[in-house]
């Protein structure tokens, strides 16, 4: 960090965010974490987090980690192997929005060195299950807005499952930049991605509605942007020197004809979930 400020490293997890982020963050953290916990995502079997994304032991989100899965597969095809095989050193990859580490653990296991980046802490959800994994991986607490790296170092800058936490796109776009190779890539995985804006507002109202029912609370403390539509994407690249290809996972004949089908009964558009792969056009 350039601040001067200085930063400790407690139970092997490096933690970055100062006093003052932490009041801003804690009702989210808090929320999250209970949001979480009433999902069932407090394993703390050491094997159950070594199967992930492939399996889940609980039973209690294996379509979540199905699709997961999926989505890392399109991954491992479409960019990390053949990476793999052009360039003989391990590749550095920072994973931002990690959660349990699982995406660092599979990369470490690959022989690569990964930055597992999160806010969430806690043994069962969070960096501190890093402790269940066999593999070596650097947990970071800290902001996608303010990275602890320096310039261009990075081969890989992954989203994982997380962009749509960001409150602005634009910036924490800007800060993967920074920290990224020249030849680097930027990837953005399971974010949703709308046609139309207001398909994604309603998802969102809906999503809070839910919340609000089960927990009490719409989990809406952090005013992040959500999701993802074509123009914001296209907008982005233009302003960021960011080309995207889009990889679209196949997840089953039910989500293939879920647009169909929701078309038909006039519900809002379903989220789509994509690998968008971004490399850089300018130099930063």
């Amino acid at each position: 960090m350039q601040d001067g400020a200085k930063y400790a490293c407690v139970d092997g997890i490096w933690r970055f965010i100062s006093a003052e982020r932490q009041v801003y963050f804690s009702v989210f953290m808090d929320e999250y974490q209970r949001v979480r916990q009433g999902e069932g995502r407090t394993r703390r079997d050491p094997q159950y987090y070594r199967n992930l994304p492939f399996s889940d032991s609980s039973g209690e989100m294996t379509e979540a980690w199905r699709i997961r899965a999926v989505s890392f597969k399109a991954f491992i095809r479409e960019v990390l192997a053949p990476l793999e095989h052009g360039n003989g050193e391990p590749l550095k990859c920072l994973d931002l929005g990690a959660g349990n580490g699982w995406l660092s653990n599979q990369l470490a296991l690959r022989g690569h060195k990964a930055c597992a980046v999160d806010l969430i802490m806690n043994d069962w959800d969070g960096l501190g299950v890093y402790v269940n994994y066999s593999s070596s991986f650097l947990p970071v607490q800290a902001e996608f807005d303010n990275l602890p790296l320096s310039d261009h170092q990075c081969d890989l800058v992954l989203f994982n499952s997380s962009f749509h936490y960001s409150v602005d796109f634009q910036t924490s776009l800007k800060e993967a930049v920074r920290v990224a190779k020249p030849q680097g890539k930027i990837i953005i995985i399971d974010t949703p991605v709308y046609h139309s804006p207001q398909s994604g507002r309603i998802m969102v109202m809906e999503r809070e509605e839910q919340f609000f029912q089960r927990y009490g609370f719409r989990s809406n403390t952090l005013p992040s942007e959500n999701f993802l539509t074509h123009s914001r994407i296209n907008e982005l690249s233009e302003t960021l020197g960011i080309e995207w290809r889009y990889i679209k996972p196949y997840y089953g004949i039910r989500w293939a004809v879920k647009p169909w089908l929701y078309r038909i009964s006039g519900k809002r558009e379903p989220a789509a979930f994509y690998v968008l792969i971004g490399v850089l056009t300018r130099s930063g």
